[in-house]
């Protein structure tokens, strides 16, 4: 199934399937592929809709995790969506978990993965270096547990982000917006059911974050996969679906 990104407004996005509302959010280098196992699973029984969040192209004076909460905000206004279950994969369940808090009439459920929040490593926090393909390559390379799933298109893609000196300076302050947010006392006021997927080869949210997050939510349900870094959606994304699965089913609306 390729995915078919739509635009409406001044939004681009997936949207495939009916159902029960499954709103996806991508990371600060990730992208609405990221998803594509997920969406193919769950669009036969769920309405799965990925925003692109616009990391790369905001003013640079809105450019951090208010500004992405927003955005998030006018989407789903704009969509008129309720009864939502967000998923969020680092930055992502970190834009996730902000919007679940001033807006909890919306979200019921909530899935992390790899989230920030709490901690993280990226190298988002410092200046990238532009114009250097064996360092982006590597880079990329770690946020897996398998080197060989960061293919060559997918660091041709992210190379081709970060030899823009705008784009460079918004993920910068996207990533240091992310690192000045700690949400350790927040967390407590987010009582919805939780599922966290993690990766117990995680090296930029390790699995002690995960631990974290599941001793500070009121209704955390935390699952590990062996084998596995930043991204298990994209590296096992059938025992991803699996736990979501399961999480939707003990949980319907």
């Amino acid at each position: 199934m390729q995915l078919n990104i739509r635009k409406e407004g001044d939004f681009e996005f997936i949207d495939e399937g009916n159902g029960e509302i499954l709103l996806l959010l991508h990371g600060l280098f990730g992208a609405l592929s990221n998803w594509a196992e997920v969406v193919n699973y769950f669009s036969k029984t769920h309405r799965v809709i990925i925003p692109m969040l616009p990391i790369y192209n905001m003013p640079l004076r809105e450019a951090g995790l208010n500004g992405l909460v927003r955005f998030v905000e006018k989407f789903v206004n704009f969509k008129k969506i309720n009864q939502i279950t967000i998923l969020g994969n680092s930055l992502g369940g970190h834009i996730g978990l902000i919007y679940t808090l001033k807006n909890t009439e919306k979200v019921k459920r909530l899935v992390l993965t790899g989230s920030s929040g709490l901690f993280e490593d990226s190298m988002g926090g410092s200046y990238p270096k532009r114009g250097n393909y064996e360092y982006i390559k590597e880079r990329v390379a770690y946020t897996f547990y398998d080197p060989h799933v960061a293919t060559k298109a997918l660091v041709d893609e992210i190379f081709e982000v970060m030899n823009s000196i705008s784009k460079c300076l918004c993920i910068v302050a996207v990533a240091k917006s992310a690192q000045r947010h700690n949400m350790a006392n927040d967390l407590i006021h987010i009582k919805i059911p939780t599922l966290l997927v993690w990766g117990l080869n995680d090296t930029i949210t390790p699995p002690l974050v995960a631990h974290e997050f599941d001793a500070l939510l009121p209704m955390p349900e935390l699952k590990f996969i062996d084998r596995c870094c930043h991204a298990p959606m994209m590296e096992h994304p059938h025992i991803f679906n699996q736990y979501l699965s399961e999480f939707l089913e003990k949980y319907k609306i």
